[in-house]
């Protein structure tokens, strides 16, 4: 609605204001980021976890669960912490040498991104878990006894076993991701800009409904394209 009447007003703006699109483009960059790195830190975990023994897997999941259990806001500020710029991080890398100058890891693109990704591995390892230690190793033994190399096993039969959990992981991460508004806000220092913090922007700062109705409903119509595309490349490659 615009002055009270049906309008597609709100939608155009989104279109003419390049600040807009900035936040689109910040929004999807970022999930898409934290997505890959969640993907490549959480399949070796999950699969080392996969490989111990029953205790031993117990007590690394719980290692896993510990900072999922944490309140999302805790884990956060401690980010905050560790990124400032005389926070630990800063202050190693210039003992040990590594930089001359603190680094400039809070209030960007890449402390948020850090940030998100020790949120979201977790949830990835937990997803990806499942799938698999539910896959039958005799498979692995069959291919190694036939001669293939531990890495070919992997890659011909382990890989493609997993890749159900991976995608189903991974999905849930970019639409999660695409929805973040606390670690954003905080860690971004306000150089960062999502699609949730703008809602929020519209709502409590311009006290304008309409915009944020809007950036909702344009939010919820990415997520759906995401999961169609997803299901049509996964259903296309069987």
């Amino acid at each position: 609605m615009a002055d009270g009447q049906i309008s597609l007003e709100h939608y155009a703006r989104m279109l003419a204001n390049p600040s807009y699109i900035t936040t689109f483009v910040t929004t999807l960059q970022m999930s898409a980021v934290v997505t890959a790195f969640v993907v490549l830190l959480g399949f070796p975990a999950a699969y080392a976890i996969s490989l111990l023994p029953h205790r031993l897997a117990t007590a690394a999941l719980t290692l896993v669960a510990i900072p999922f259990w944490t309140s999302l806001l805790v884990r956060t500020y401690a980010w905050m912490v560790l990124l400032q710029r005389n926070g630990l991080i800063n202050t190693w890398a210039i003992e040990l040498g590594l930089v001359e100058r603190p680094m400039r890891l809070a209030n960007s693109f890449l402390g948020t991104s850090i940030g998100m990704i020790h949120i979201m591995l977790p949830l990835f390892i937990f997803t990806l878990y499942g799938t698999v230690k539910a896959i039958d190793r005799t498979l692995l033994r069959a291919a190694a006894n036939l001669g293939a190399s531990p890495i070919r096993t992997f890659m011909t039969v382990f890989l493609p076993l997993s890749l159900p959990g991976v995608v189903t992981g991974a999905m849930l991460t970019f639409i999660i991701c695409l929805g973040f508004y606390v670690t954003p806000q905080l860690l971004g220092g306000g150089n960062v800009t999502t699609i949730p913090m703008r809602v929020q922007q519209n709502i409590l700062i311009y006290s304008d409904w309409g915009a944020a109705s809007a950036l909702g409903v344009v939010l919820i119509v990415i997520v759906a394209l995401v999961m169609l595309t997803l299901r049509a490349v996964v259903g296309k490659r069987g």
